[in-house]
C-alpha cells in the first residue's frame, strides 16, 4: 500500500512539472567563444558542441527573396529588406563568415542534435513579414526539420500564420510581452517567451502559465542571480548570452 501511494505521488510531481529541468537556449548561437559571431554558422555548431537544448536565430528575407540569419535590420549601410544577398555578402561577419541563409544554417543544423529557435523578425509590413513566415516553413520542410524547430516572433500576424500553418505539435511562441497567459492561451501559443522586464512585472505569469498548460521562456538573462531566480521560479527555458554559466546553474552549480 505504501508502494502505491509513493508511486502516485511522483506520478503526480511529474504531471505538474515538479521534475522539469529549466532548459538553455543559446542566444543568436554560442557566439561569447573565440572563432564565433552572432548568428554565425559557427555559433550553430558551437551550441550544439555544448550540448546546449537549442539555438536561437534571426530570419529576414532580402531583396531577391533569400532568407538570410542576421539580428539587425541593417548590416553596415545596407537595409537586409532592401539588398539582394550578394551585396550583402560584401561584408563578413565578426569571426570572418559570410552572412548565412537559412539553407546554410539548415543543411547543418541536419548533422547537429541542438533544437533550431526559429525567429522571424518583424519586416516593414505584414505582408512582407507573412512572406518570410511561408518561405521559411518551406525551406524547414525541404529539409525535413519540421520536428527540430521551434518559432518565435515579436509580429504577432506571424504568430499566427506560423500557428495555423506549421505542422501540428509545432510550438510557436510571442516575444512583445504584452500579452497575458490567457490570451496566449487563446491564440493557439505554446507559451510565453518574455523579456526580464516582462517577467519581473508579472512574476504571476509563471504559475499561470503553467497551471494552463503553458511553457515559459525568458530572455535574455546574463546576470547568473537572475537565472538562479527563473530556475527557482521554473522557468521552462531561458535564453542567454552566457549558456555555459547557465547549464551550470541548471545543474545545481554556484
Amino acid at each position: 500500500m505504501n508502494k502505491r501511494i509513493l508511486i502516485l505521488a511522483l506520478s503526480a510531481f511529474v504531471f505538474m512539472g515538479g521534475a522539469a529541468q529549466t532548459k538553455v537556449i543559446a542566444h543568436r548561437g554560442f557566439w561569447n567563444t573565440p572563432g564565433s559571431a552572432q548568428n554565425s554558422l559557427a555559433s550553430l555548431s558551437k551550441a550544439d558542441s555544448i550540448n546546449c537544448y537549442g539555438s536561437e536565430f534571426d530570419l529576414w528575407l532580402t531583396k531577391d527573396n533569400k532568407i538570410v540569419v542576421h539580428h539587425d535590420p541593417t548590416v553596415k549601410n545596407l537595409k537586409i529588406e532592401e539588398s539582394t544577398l550578394k551585396e550583402l555578402r560584401q561584408y563578413p561577419l565578426n569571426n570572418g563568415e559570410k552572412i548565412p541563409t537559412l539553407q546554410d544554417y539548415l543543411k547543418l543544423g541536419k548533422r547537429l542534435h541542438t533544437q533550431l529557435i526559429c525567429e522571424i523578425k518583424p519586416h516593414h509590413n505584414d505582408a512582407r513579414t507573412l512572406e518570410c513566415v511561408d518561405a521559411t516553413l518551406k525551406q524547414f520542410r525541404k529539409y525535413k526539420l519540421t520536428g527540430r524547430v521551434t518559432y518565435i516572433s515579436f509580429s504577432l500576424p506571424a504568430v499566427k500564420r506560423l500557428i495555423a500553418k506549421a505542422p501540428q505539435g509545432t510550438e510557436v511562441y510571442y516575444l512583445n510581452g504584452e500579452l497575458s497567459p490567457k490570451e496566449i492561451k487563446q491564440i493557439g501559443a505554446a507559451g510565453i517567451d518574455y523579456s526580464e522586464g516582462a517577467m519581473d512585472k508579472h512574476p504571476e505569469w509563471f504559475g499561470e502559465c503553467h497551471d494552463l498548460g503553458l511553457k515559459v521562456n525568458v530572455w535574455t538573462v546574463n546576470n547568473p542571480a537572475k537565472m538562479k531566480n527563473y530556475i527557482d521560479r521554473g522557468a521552462d527555458f531561458i535564453t542567454t548570452n552566457d549558456p555555459v554559466k547557465c547549464k551550470e546553474l541548471v545543474a545545481g552549480g554556484k
